[in-house]
């Protein structure tokens, strides 16, 4: 190739060098993602929006940093719109949505509720309707 032979310790290194590279390209994208998971970890009521500048204020630097301080900010909201209960349902919605499935080690399968269908269903007789 280019005047001297290649052998097993060069291959070797090549592995190593793309190993390091996977490495470091996992531990940036964990750290991108660092802002959002604390805020979501914390209920916060905006987390979607600092995973969003986490990810991509990352290169810039400042909003990356702006979103990993905002990710930390106090969680006390108060929205005229809704009622204090309303708001925290749709938080928790939110983070669930966020979190992604539930990280349980036997997951249940949902089984569907027996219904009858509307022929089996029993009906009151006309003349029982025409007495009340």
């Amino acid at each position: 190739m280019l005047g001297f032979k290649m052998d097993g310790w060069d291959y070797a290194t090549f592995v190593v060098i793309l190993l390091l590279a996977i490495i470091a390209l996992s531990a940036l994208v964990w750290l991108m993602g660092l802002p959002g998971r604390i805020a979501i970890s914390r209920n916060h009521p905006d987390a979607e929006a600092v995973k969003i500048m986490g990810y991509s204020g990352f290169l810039a630097v400042v909003p990356w940093i702006n979103a990993f301080i905002w990710a930390f900010k106090p969680t006390d909201i108060i929205d005229i719109r809704h009622f204090p209960k309303e708001e925290a349902e749709h938080i928790k919605a939110n983070i669930e949505r966020l979190s992604g499935p539930p990280k349980t080690k036997h997951h249940k399968k949902h089984k569907p509720e027996k219904t009858q269908s509307i022929e089996a269903q029993e009906l009151p007789a006309d003349d029982e309707k025409a007495d009340s």
